[in-house]
């Protein structure tokens, strides 16, 4: 199959498939005699697993030590393992949003709820303070704390869910 073929079918442009050729993610493929790349069925499915590999926040390197060599060459416990990695990852990184989004819900309504009178610059100064306190947005920050009262503040019993 040609390269305009193959881009057509699976949506990427030809120079993202020779990218991935000259990368070594998909084999080298013989060239006809007019010059042509002659790409095999199987690249097909070998691209979208590249795409969706991509998609799913794997590096271009991840996959490439992912990748057979051929169609039947799969390695079945580095795959795994690359895949579990690739959870604990993404679970670490949701914790670190969640934190994050805290944060920020924290410094909404401390703008939010800004004393009359008093200048933006103090409540910032204030805000950064009270932060330091909870310690919020460090590496041992006290979620706990900070969803306490992030529901304190918007007038929730303690008992009721994350805002």
């Amino acid at each position: 199959m040609r390269i305009g073929e193959l881009a057509k079918i699976t949506g990427l442009a030809p120079s993202r498939i020779r990218f991935y050729e000259a990368s070594g993610l998909i084999s080298a493929v013989k060239r006809k005699a007019n010059g042509y790349r002659d790409y095999s069925p199987d690249t097909e499915w070998v691209l979208e697993l590249i795409t969706g590999a991509q998609a799913a926040g794997f590096s271009l390197e991840e996959i490439r030590q992912l990748m057979p060599v051929n169609t039947r060459g799969w390695r079945h416990d580095e795959l795994l393992n690359g895949l579990k990695q690739k959870v604990e990852e993404i679970s670490a990184l949701e914790q670190r949003l969640a934190q994050n989004k805290a944060q920020l819900l924290f410094v909404i309504k401390g703008i939010e709820g800004k004393p009359e009178g008093v200048p933006c610059g103090d409540n910032a100064h204030m805000l950064i303070q009270r932060l330091r306190e909870e310690g919020v947005g460090q590496a041992s920050g006290k979620p706990a704390a900070l969803k306490r009262r992030l529901r304190i503040s918007n007038n929730l019993s303690p008992l009721a869910g994350t805002p």
